[in-house]
């Protein structure tokens, strides 16, 4: 289940719209969110497994019978039999995330939150025409956790550096820097670590050293923005 940190992080980037998706919807807070503050006309709700998936139709039963929302059970936004205005994944990791719109198309509207390999995602999107209107960084409890959104349209285009791509534009820019500077330099800690000791080969040194120089650029870029 998302914590309280994450849900708000997420629902406060939710919008209204008319046909709104959410893949892999966990217990189905996100959708209950849209439909109790009617900001959609009709939710999906989907999962790969059924059981799980029944959480959210008990949680969402009165809309449910309504007809307002509609679960399915299957993988991706692919098993979703119409398009959708906006659509949100939560919870997956980049590539995952990327492969379902591989799989279907590329929403007019959405929310990401990858768990892993987001640079794999912002990458794909940008390279498909996307334009990203919110890319940072969050984090909750202790010891910390790293999250990340992504809020943008399918459409418009959108340019970004190379160093974007890796750590996300509006971690550097000064939008939303303290999260990722905390995430970024104990990332920094620990390569500085792990250089200081003996390392199995040459080929580990430098994947080490290259993401130590990764690391610092970005932070030097967050520093010099603030």
């Amino acid at each position: 289940m998302k914590s309280k940190e994450r849900i708000f992080h997420i629902t406060a980037r939710l919008e209204p719209t008319d046909i709104f998706a959410d893949i892999g919807c966990d217990h189905g807070l996100m959708t209950k969110y849209m439909l109790d503050n009617n900001l959609c006309r009709r939710a999906y709700i989907t999962d790969i497994s059924e059981k799980s998936l029944q959480k959210a139709v008990t949680l969402l039963a009165p809309y449910v019978k309504e007809g307002k929302c509609i679960p399915v059970v299957g993988d991706g936004l692919a098993v979703v039999p119409e398009p959708c205005d906006f659509v949100l994944i939560a919870g997956l990791g980049g590539e995952a995330i990327l492969n379902m719109i591989e799989d279907a198309y590329m929403p007019p509207r959405f929310l990401f939150q990858p768990m892993t390999r987001a640079y794999r995602l912002r990458e794909y999107l940008l390279e498909n025409g996307a334009n990203l209107e919110l890319d940072y960084t969050f984090s909750e409890g202790l010891p910390r956790k790293y999250y990340d959104i992504i809020l943008g349209t399918g459409y418009g285009g959108d340019r970004y550096s190379a160093l974007d791509i890796l750590f996300g534009r509006d971690n550097l820019n000064g939008r939303f820097p303290h999260p990722f500077l905390e995430k970024a330099q104990e990332e920094l800690d620990y390569v500085n670590m792990r250089l200081s000791r003996r390392l199995p080969s040459k080929l580990s040194l430098h994947h080490y050293q290259h993401r130590r120089e990764e690391l610092m650029e970005a932070i030097h870029a967050v520093k010099k923005s603030l």
